[in-house]
């Protein structure tokens, strides 16, 4: 198989589909890899690099998209990326389409197969392509948010771990998943008031576990997050609904309540986002203030630490990807249930539920069971 990488162009987004070593893997398996010139040149991955792993080097992305099977990213594709897409070929990489009717609708236009990293699932029930991203924003989200914290950007001046004869600041962590542990353990690692909040007592009590007396866990109510939201300095949105739109849990009378000058990062909000006031920014651009709360939404939150990122996805990305070069589409899917669980659109129809629910009635969208349409 011909398997393409290209450049990623989202604002500031200096991850790659592919580390020399994947390319090396791909090639060893008897395929070919066509980079884009450039591609991961800004974390350390040059054209040379990719050149030594037996990568054959592209002076643009409309030719690797013209000519590759498989088009392997990082982040969803932008429109223009959209458009050069066809029928037949597969495209994989982060999607997101529950919040995004403009990319569903260009992707379903395009009659590709598009599979989305974050609805691979695994045998425990997890998604061990979304994982490792999910770590990184997890401990991003505390770095990011002690950051802004800080009076000169907009914060109230709160030091999270306090020093000997002051108190320590407040960290409220909405979702006990792996976002929320990971942002857990940085904001225990730097002295904070920790409390986090979910639904599940299975999974309190592994976080109660874990954390011991270190960390407050909390079963999450309406009447728990009003009470702890007006007490926190820093809440991390770590909400998660496998490929659909984040639910509002953290809405405009609850951030009118909190601390001036408290800060919010919301990590869900690739999926929309839990807070009712969150809207997309960049690292460009990353935050904005409502009723003197500090809003921190960056959509591609790993990709300020690319190098780490880029690493660490395609750990989890490699197999899933071997398998699609090896097998084919059909084949790959029909032996591996958790890779056919990524499948969100085929031939021109919306393989994953979630999706349909969230845009169907918007777009005039009907779903077609995965296994049913790869059939077809």
């Amino acid at each position: 198989m011909i398997v393409g990488v290209p450049k990623e162009i989202k604002n500031h987004e200096y991850r790659v589909g592919l580390t020399t070593a994947a390319v090396k893997e791909f090639i060893s398996h008897g395929h070919s890899v066509l980079i884009e010139t450039g591609a991961g040149s800004a974390i350390g991955f040059t054209d040379e690099l990719y050149e030594s792993a037996g990568a054959t080097i592209m002076s643009s992305a409309e030719a690797v998209f013209t000519k590759a099977e498989m088009i392997v990213k990082v982040k969803e594709p932008q429109p223009n990326e959209c458009n050069m897409l066809r029928e037949g070929q597969i495209l994989y990489t982060y999607l997101h389409l529950a919040p995004d009717p403009v990319q569903t609708q260009l992707l379903v236009d395009s009659k590709a197969s598009c599979i989305a990293y974050e609805t691979v699932t695994d045998r425990f029930g997890g998604l061990p392509l979304l994982a490792p991203m999910s770590e990184v924003a997890g401990r991003m989200s505390v770095q990011a948010g002690a950051h802004y914290l800080e009076k000169s950007h907009g914060g109230s001046g709160t030091l999270l771990g306090g020093v000997p004869g002051v108190a320590s600041g407040k960290v409220l962590i909405i979702g006990g998943g792996v976002v929320g542990t990971n942002a857990a353990k940085m904001a225990v690692g730097l002295g904070a008031d920790v409390t986090v909040l979910d639904r599940s007592l299975p999974r309190l009590r592994e976080l109660d576990d874990i954390f011991s007396s270190q960390i407050r866990t909390v079963y999450s109510t309406e009447d728990a997050i009003d009470y702890y939201s007006s007490r926190a300095d820093l809440i991390i949105g770590a909400v998660l609904v496998p490929g659909a739109t984040a639910p509002k849990l953290l809405n405009a009378q609850h951030i009118k309540k909190m601390k001036p000058g408290s800060v919010l990062v919301d990590v869900a909000i690739d999926q929309g986002g839990c807070f009712e006031t969150s809207k997309a920014t960049t690292h460009q651009d990353p935050v904005y203030i409502i009723d003197d709360v500090v809003h921190y939404c960056v959509a591609n939150m790993p990709g300020g630490v690319a190098r780490t990122s880029t690493i660490a996805l395609n750990n989890a990305t490699l197999p899933f990807g071997l398998a699609l070069a090896n097998k084919g589409l059909k084949q790959a899917m029909l032996d591996d249930q958790h890779l056919l669980n990524g499948l969100n659109v085929h031939k021109g129809l919306v393989t994953y539920k979630a999706v349909v629910d969230a845009l169907g009635s918007q777009l005039n969208l009907t779903y077609c069971p995965a296994l049913q349409a790869i059939a077809m």
